[in-house]
């Protein structure tokens, strides 16, 4: 079934369209290790714009002053007359709420997104504070948000376990003092979608105020019994018109609900639920891979929609219904999500301008000294493998514009390995100064024996805690992908995540252990590095 994409929303159908909210930056950023930068955050920023999103909530602004920095330069940037409305999040304090306006300020669309729970769980071991409390809360800094912000929204955070007459007593305060979005969490996810439909049903009933024109219920549920899609659904078809939703569902413990799931829920089965959204629903697939690849998180194979084995068939019975036709075993095209075979073969023959055509065909914009760079890169893959897929072009491009601020590159290296001799390895890089150091390093293995010698240079003491390398194509000549994190040996615990690509896997793992310690470099203040990655003097093997 194809998807259609639906643009402006009109008065005629604004009781269908389904305002589609991502917080990917902000709830999703709360994965552990899924931490990223401003500049990170701002290319993803733009392409959730891009693809459509209503609203970006870009971050927790009273986090961090780094937070607070990439929601203003979103704001800046992407919140456009013509874009989506920028969002941030503040604890029901005013402090917070101040800082939050000091960055969404600059957006043509700004929000305020103000919460306070309601459960009692949290009320009292949490907050310390009895329901009276809460309210008086609620009141005063919803209110004080309506004052600096036309758009404000609430959510009574684990609503999912709180006292429904509680709950709207709550949402009531709230739209009295100027809010016109309630988003109903259910923080814990704890409800089932009965549960969850019936409770959205009951707040726009029986909320005082809740059926006002303007008024918009909102679903924000998490995947802890792997039921956030489902319940999201429920509750947009007992009325609510937002989606709070993640890329990949990515989120705190086991994440959030699925952009991507919701979205061709609604698409596919549209004359089942009679909703709409705006999503451009051919780029899901790429915007999924930058998240990943950002974030550092693999999307599993069987993640429905975005994942590699979303539209594979293996089953004799499956491949035998696919040929004669796909409606057999598909009920959504690849085509409709982004993916698609390349009808553009390239090789090492290719001349740069099917190359650069092929880009833009899967939405890469590149200026001249990006092309010249990845157009090489290209060029040492297809000298070694026969024809490159789109998946392998991703990949490659990934690796290349999606990593951290390169303050040691790595410039070459030899391994060897096996069963007779001790696997070795040397390593060439390039520093922040711009001069080259060579080191040697053994291990267990050509991996291990890697990353020893790029300690012996870089000197930035962490712990390896996940690796994990998978083939992007299939054959025996495919691009290899890893990913990997690491963390600070200090006190304070700070993750961080790095991507290569690269047909040789050693090659490869080395690209993403140095991806991640050049972020840990510029995230952890390492001497003479800037907040911005700029080059900088940092001592090093065999420097005076």
């Amino acid at each position: 079934m194809e998807t259609n994409v639906q643009t402006d929303t009109s008065e005629a159908d604004v009781s269908t369209h389904v305002r589609i909210f991502d917080t990917t930056l902000r709830d999703g950023e709360q994965s552990p290790g899924a931490s990223l930068n401003s500049a990170e955050k701002l290319e993803i920023a733009r392409h959730l714009a891009a693809m459509g999103v209503d609203i970006i909530e870009a971050g927790f602004p009273a986090a961090s002053p780094d937070d607070l920095a990439a929601v203003r330069r979103i704001a800046e940037e992407v919140g456009k007359a013509d874009g989506p409305i920028i969002c941030g999040l503040a604890r029901a304090v005013k402090g917070d709420i101040d800082k939050c306006w000091e960055a969404v300020q600059y957006a043509a669309k700004p929000r305020i997104h103000v919460f306070l729970s309601t459960s009692d769980i949290h009320l009292k071991y949490q907050f310390n504070i009895d329901r009276e409390e809460a309210l008086l809360r609620i009141q005063q800094m919803v209110r004080y948000a309506r004052s600096l912000c036309a758009d404000v929204e609430y959510s009574p955070m684990d609503a999912g376990r709180s006292e429904p007459a509680f709950v709207a007593q709550a949402c009531a305060i709230a739209i009295e003092e100027g809010a016109t979005t309630l988003n109903i969490p259910d923080t814990v996810g704890y409800m089932t979608p009965a549960e969850y439909g019936a409770l959205i049903a009951y707040l726009i009933e029986n909320t005082p105020g809740g059926k006002n024109p303007g008024i918009i219920w909102s679903t924000h549920c998490h995947d802890d019994l792997g039921m956030a899609t489902a319940n999201t659904l429920a509750g947009l078809q007992a009325g609510a018109r937002q989606a709070e939703v993640t890329i990949n569902g990515i989120g705190e413990r086991a994440g959030n609900t699925s952009l991507e799931e919701v979205v061709m829920a609604i698409n596919t089965r549209q004359p089942y639920y009679n909703l709409t959204t705006r999503i451009d629903t051919k780029q899901l697939t790429r915007v999924s891979r930058l998240v990943a690849n950002y974030t550092g998180i693999v999307v599993q194979p069987n993640k429905a929609i975005v994942g590699a084995n979303a539209f594979s068939h293996e089953a004799g019975i499956h491949q035998d219904g696919q040929l004669k036709h796909h409606s057999t075993y598909e009920i959504m095209r690849p085509e409709s999500v982004g993916l698609s075979e390349s009808r553009l073969v390239l090789g090492k023959h290719s001349g740069r301008h099917a190359f650069k055509v092929r880009l833009r065909d899967l939405g890469y914009q590149l200026s001249d000294k990006e092309l010249d760079e990845a157009f090489k890169r290209f060029k040492d893959v297809a000298d070694k493998k026969k024809h490159i897929t789109d998946a392998d072009l991703q990949a490659l491009l990934a690796d290349q514009l999606q990593g951290p601020t390169e303050l040691f590159k790595l410039r070459g290296m030899q391994v060897t390995c096996g069963q007779i001799g001790m696997p070795t390895a040397t390593i060439k890089l390039e520093g922040p100064d711009g001069k080259e150091y060579i080191e040697a390093g053994i291990g267990t293995g050509p991996v291990d024996a890697t990353y020893s010698a790029i300690d012996k240079i870089v000197k930035m003491p962490n712990r390896l805690l996940e690796f994990a390398v998978h083939a992007i194509t299939e054959g025996i000549d495919a691009i290899g992908e890893v990913t990997v994190r690491i963390c600070t040996k200090d006190g304070e615990y700070q993750t961080f995540g790095g991507h290569g690509a690269d047909p040789d896997i050693v090659v490869a793992s080395a690209k993403a252990y140095l991806a991640a310690l050049n972020r840990m470099l510029v995230a952890t203040g390492a001497p003479g590095v800037t907040p911005e990655g700029e080059r900088a003097t940092i001592k090093m093997a065999g420097a005076d």
